[in-house]
């Protein structure tokens, strides 16, 4: 018999190049695109934040000034042309969109510093509950999704929905409030309120953040009392997305356990731990991305009860000060940088998707 002719090397090569480089350049329109969106996003959330802040019932002149210097014409007019408020809104909004360009907040009219400055001091704060809970969250959470997905049925599964059905279902108030009383005030094994025991000195500032300024500075006694401050307001902020998480990888695995290629993989003979690792939990990672990135967002934009609770310095009591007091441009601050966690968060689930799963790219 005639052996039958075979491909030439080097057009398998080159035919792969191609493939190659479709790829690479699927994968540069698929970020352009997106960093277009995003520069769309940020300027309408822009107009957005300032449209709904200036529609805000009250007058931020009398909240600003107090009543008795409100009642003085003079000193009204002389407030309102120091913060442009005598011009309309639209000559408002071009103004304000400068300031921005600039990374200038404002002005606040409670503290009288710099919006900016203030957001650099209650962020940090913020930041440092948000890292270690979405980071114990997601790690127990998914876990405890894959597993209850993987035993699908059995009284393990039952368990973690009971239990993640419970966090999703209290109040993150009203468990603040429990361990709050718990642990300090009952049993004492908690510190009190506040990112630091009267009498110990803050580390000298790098991050913003007591537990890692703290250890760079080498200061071990601040770090061991920043970390007790920091555990119970942290372990009231996992619990609830530790429900959220658990419950919806689990959907999320389960969707991709009924696909056709599990079972064509399952079929072909592969142990069933390598199906699940291999194939399951890569096909639910897109989805499940999604949601930690968003509950990362709604942690560091929801946590006003929280923070008030523990008597906390964060971006959420600064923004219910700012709100109580109508201070306009620190509202106009606080929404604006959630608005771009979001959006940054968003950017960075989609460029991940498309490392994730090559098919978005095309899309």
């Amino acid at each position: 018999m005639t052996p039958e002719p075979t491909r030439p090397a080097s057009r398998d090569s080159s035919a792969g190049r191609r493939t190659g480089r479709r790829s690479h350049k699927a994968l540069v329109r698929y970020i352009g695109k997106r960093l277009v969106i995003a520069v769309g996003l940020l300027f309408g959330m822009t107009l957005v934040t300032f449209t709904l802040t200036n529609l805000v019932p009250g007058d931020p002149v009398a909240a600003a000034l107090g009543q008795r210097a409100a009642d003085d014409p003079e000193i009204v007019a002389r407030f309102r042309a120091e913060y442009g408020l005598d011009r309309s809104l639209p000559a408002q909004y071009v103004a304000y969109l400068g300031r921005l360009i600039h990374l200038d907040l404002g002005t606040s009219w409670q503290t009288h510093r710099p919006i900016a400055q203030d957001l650099a001091k209650a962020i940090p704060a913020t930041m440092e509950i948000a890292f270690g809970a979405i980071a114990c969250a997601a790690i127990i959470g998914i876990t405890f999704g894959a597993w209850s997905a993987y035993r699908r049925g059995r009284i393990t599964d039952q368990v973690l929905r009971l239990v993640s059905l419970i966090g999703i279902s209290l109040p993150t108030f009203w468990t603040a409030i429990v361990c709050f009383y718990v642990f300090y005030y009952r049993l004492g094994w908690a510190p009190g309120s506040g990112r630091l025991t009267p009498g110990v000195s803050a580390p000298p500032k790098v991050t913003g953040m007591y537990t890692v300024d703290s250890l760079l500075a080498g200061q071990w006694r601040t770090f061991v009392d920043a970390s007790a401050h920091l555990a119970l307001p942290t372990l009231v902020l996992t619990l609830y997305t530790i429900g959220l998480l658990t419950r919806f990888s689990r959907t999320s695995i389960l969707e991709v356990l009924d696909q056709d290629y599990v079972r064509a993989a399952k079929a072909k003979g592969l142990p069933g731990r390598t199906v699940f690792l291999r194939y399951v939990l890569r096909g639910a990672a897109v989805p499940i991305l999604t949601v930690v990135g968003l509950a990362f967002g709604s942690l560091l934009s929801g946590t006003v009860l929280v923070e008030s609770i523990f008597g906390w310095p964060g971006l959420g009591s600064y923004a219910y000060q700012a709100a109580s007091k109508l201070d306009l441009l620190a509202v106009m601050g606080v929404g604006l940088f959630v608005g771009l966690v979001y959006l940054i968060i968003n950017l960075i689930v989609d460029l991940s998707y498309g490392f994730i799963d090559p098919r978005v790219r095309v899309g």
